[in-house]
This record gives C-alpha cells, sequence and structure tokens, in this order.
C-alpha cells in the first residue's frame, strides 16, 4: 500500500467520527525473516499486514480501537467502537488538543527499492555466503538474515497530515568453534549495503581468535566495548530521556537539566536523519520530530516529549511520541552518540591490560534511576596485554552502573548502527575504565 492509498483510507476514516477530536493512523508493513542453525536454514517466515488505529476525543476521554478490516462495515466498526470507549473511559484533566503537525521531509536513504523488492532467494544467497565460511573453518553458525518495508501515515481533526516508507535489512550470525564462538552483524536500510560474507568472516575469525579461552579474575577491568556491546548497554538509558521519566523520577536526570552528569567527551543526540539510520521524521501523533542535543559536553541540554507531556510541564513539543495508548510515554527513537578521535585497534594499543568486549547477552536493569545494570560477556571476549590481543577468555558477568562508565570513557572515531528487535542506535566503540565484573563463568 503506498502513502496516496493509505491517506485516501484515513481521510475515510477520518470523516466517519463524530467525536470532538479524531486521529488516524494507518500502517502497512512486510517482514520477512530467515533463520538458520547448523549451517542450514531451518526457516524462512514472512508477515504482510495493513492495520488502522483510531483515537477519538470526547470532553477529557479518549477511546482507542484498532483494526485491519479494509471494508466500509469494518471502518465504520472501528470508528463507533473507538468513540464508545471514550464515552466509557475516565475523564484525564490533563489532556490537551491534538497537535495540528507541520511540514517534514524524509531523509534521504530512508526507502531503498531493492530492499522492499527483496526475495527469499536473495536472503538465502546471503545464508549461503555465511554458511561456506562456517564450513571452510569447520564450524556451525546460527542466525538470521531479515527484509522488511513499512509505511505509515497519520492523519487527525486538527490538521496533522504526515506519511512515512522506510525499508530496513539486518544479518546476525553466531560462530560456534569447539570451545568458543565470535558474532557479529550488520544493519542498513539498503540490503545492497549488507555484506553476509565480511560479516560471517568477521564472526569466524572472531571464534577463532578466542579459542581455548583462559579464566581471569573477576574485579574491576579497563573494557574496550565494541559497538554491538557498547549499544546493547547504552540503550538502557535511552528511557531516561524521556519527559515522562524525567518528570516521575525514574531518569538520571531527574534532578534538573543544565546540569553536568557525564564525562567532557559525551555527546549524545537523537538524530532521526543521520545517514547510517534514516527513518521517520515525524512521530506517532504527526508531530514533526526535532533533531535534538540531549547530552553537549557532559551537560544534559533537553528531554523528550510529545503532546501530552509538553502540554504537562510546559516545554515544548519535540515530536517523540508513541502510539497511542502506551505506559512509556515519548521515548528518543534515533540515539546516536558523538565518536571520539581515535580508532579502536589505537585504543587496544594504549591499553596495558584490559579486555575487549564483542557483545553483551541478556543485561537487565538493577536500579532504574542509577542506571545499574547486569549481564554476560559473549561470543568474543579477549584479553588485552602490552597493548595487544592475547586471546580469549571465559565469559564473565558484570554489575555496573552505565552514567558512572560515561564518566570515565573514551570514544572511538568511527560510528557503527547496532541494535536488535526493540532498538537501533548508533554509537563508537567504547573505552571505559574501571567496568566492574562479579563473577566468572566456565565457558
Amino acid at each position: 500500500m503506498d502513502s496516496a492509498h493509505r491517506e485516501e483510507v484515513a481521510q475515510r476514516v477520518l470523516a466517519l467520527s463524530g467525536a470532538d477530536e479524531t486521529e488516524v493512523m494507518v500502517w502497512n508493513e512486510r517482514s520477512e525473516l530467515t533463520r538458520f542453525t547448523h549451517n542450514s536454514v531451518h526457516q524462512n517466515v514472512a508477515e504482510s499486514d495493513v492495520s488502522i488505529k483510531v483515537r477519538a476525543i470526547i470532553g477529557k476521554r479518549t477511546g482507542v480501537a484498532t483494526t485491519n478490516l479494509m471494508d466500509e462495515s469494518g471502518l465504520r466498526a472501528l470508528v463507533d467502537r473507538a468513540v464508545e470507549m471514550a464515552n466509557l473511559a475516565p475523564e484525564d484533566p490533563e489532556l490537551p488538543p491534538l497537535p495540528a503537525g507541520g511540514p517534514t521531509q524524509t531523509p534521504e536513504g530512508a526507502y531503498v527499492k531493492d530492499t522492499g523488492n527483496a526475495s527469499p532467494h536473495l536472503r538465502a544467497q546471503m545464508c549461503d555466503a555465511i554458511f561456506k565460511t562456517a564450513e571452510e573453518h569447520d564450524y556451525w553458525c546460527a542466525g538470521f538474515a531479515s527484509t522488511s518495508e513499512a509505511g505509515v501515515t497519520i492523519v487527525n481533526s486538527n490538521g496533522a497530515r504526515a506519511s512515512f516508507d522506510g525499508t530496513d535489512a539486518a544479518v546476525n550470525v553466531k560462530m560456534n568453534a569447539s570451545d568458543s564462538s565470535g558474532y557479529a552483524e550488520g544493519f542498513n536500510n539498503d540490503v545492497n549495503r549488507v555484506d553476509a560474507r565480511a560479516i560471517g568472516r568477521t564472526a569466524a575469525q572472531k571464534a577463532r581468535d578466542s579459542a581455548h579461552p583462559r579464566t581471569v579474575e573477576p574485579g574491576e577491568w579497563t573494557v574496550i566495548l565494541e559497538p554491538a556491546a557498547f549499544g546493547e548497554l547504552f540503550t538502557y538509558v535511552s528511557s531516561h530521556f524521556s519527559a515522562q521519566s524525567f518528570d516521575e523520577g525514574s531518569s538520571f536526570l531527574s534532578d534538573g537539566l543544565d546540569k553536568k552528569y557525564l564525562g567532557d567527551n559525551v555527546t549524545i543526540t537523537d538524530d532521526y536523519a543521520h545517514p547510517l539510520a534514516p527513518g521517520m521524521p515525524f512521530d506517532f501523533e504527526g508531530q514533526p520530530t526535532q533533531r535534538l542535543a540531549l547530552i553537549e559536553d557532559g551537560i544534559a541540554k533537553n528531554i523528550v516529549t510529545d503532546s501530552y507531556w509538553a502540554h504537562k510541564l510546559g516545554r515544548s513539543n519535540t515530536g517523540h511520541a508513541l502510539p497511542a495508548p502506551n505506559a512509556y510515554g515519548p521515548q528518543a527513537m534515533h540515539l546516536v552518540v558523538a565518536p571520539g578521535s581515535k580508532p579502536t585497534n589505537e585504543l587496544i594499543a594504549e591499553t596495558q591490560r584490559g579486555l575487549l568486549i564483542t557483545r553483551f547477552w541478556y543485561i537487565r536493569t538493577v536500579d532504574q534511576k542509577k542506571a545499574i545494570v547486569t549481564g554476560m560477556t559473549r561470543d568474543g571476549t579477549f584479553l588485552i596485554e602490552n597493548g595487544a590481543l592475547a586471546g580469549g577468555v571465559r565469559n564473565m558477568r558484570f554489575n555496573h552502573s552505565i552514567i558512572e562508565a560515561l564518566r570515565s570513557c573514551e570514544f572511538a572515531n568511527a560510528l557503527h548502527r547496532t541494535g536488535s528487535y526493540a532498538y537501533s542506535v548508533v554509537v563508537p566503540a567504547a573505552k571505559i575504565q574501571g567496568f566492574k565484573f562479579s563473577s566468572g563463568t566456565d565457558f
């Protein structure tokens, strides 16, 4: 479904509503995933759907309903259900009017036709390139190749009109040897820029170089986190930039803006138009998304808002709404950490004794406001001695504050997009002093 068709459906649904205010979102998505294990594809799935969501506001009451029935009776039933729910809902005295939106511009590279048209055969070829690398090393591999396209159109009775189409592609590989493993990944809006063969070779090299891992003692270590590891760690502070978290006291920024919280070298932005991750230029209320400096030279500069939290806190609407209803408030969805000046190999060369960490696994929050988390290293953890890699080490569990880490860190000079099913960030590798490991493992 193209944007013109979505807009026609949205306007038709809007015309059916007799609510005081109405918002209509039309979302179409096609996602395809090819999974593999033991050097063989074992699952190929594809999902395609169109959904329509209506938010009806009557006075200070709100009702939300969703359907994927596109016929006239289905659309009428959808609007009637949203209105009925609004009539039954409790009043919210803080409820503001729906935003009026404004002009937006889709960033270059957000939609790539080849990704949207990617076939199962193309993904199978990507997997086959990885299998050949695994077989050359007598390893077995597991992971996935995925492609997707999605489009969203949002209109409301106060004049907001916004449409966006985007694509995405990803490869995720774990190479397994007899006593070691290696991980590598790739993400891009353009499937042609996801080099599955190179990703597979990186994973295989990590498995080879971490073979026969030794045990090292837990405690405080200097660590160099590759982008996959740092990105997964960093995403656990993304909610701290929400106006809701800020106001409710669960954010490390809740003590106030224009204060220094992190190191002088830490600058964090929210940038939907970053060339490594171009995305939607408006939020799920159709409000243009602002490109914001959240942390600048360690100093808190901004939080993100939607119409509700902008009204409640008396701030401007930065265009960071999630689909209504939600319990999370506005969210920074396009986080970028500014790079440093040295390549990763120089950060390693300057480290007398430390650990190089490929990725983390199973991170969980210990203390929300202090951003203390726990998790495990996985799939390529290396000892650094005298500025050089000295072989693999067994995995360890860490307990550390991300805020503390961002007060004593140094960043590499190259940015990478990393992510998972629930997040996408653009980050460099990071060298962190005094990273706390609590225990070791036997693998």
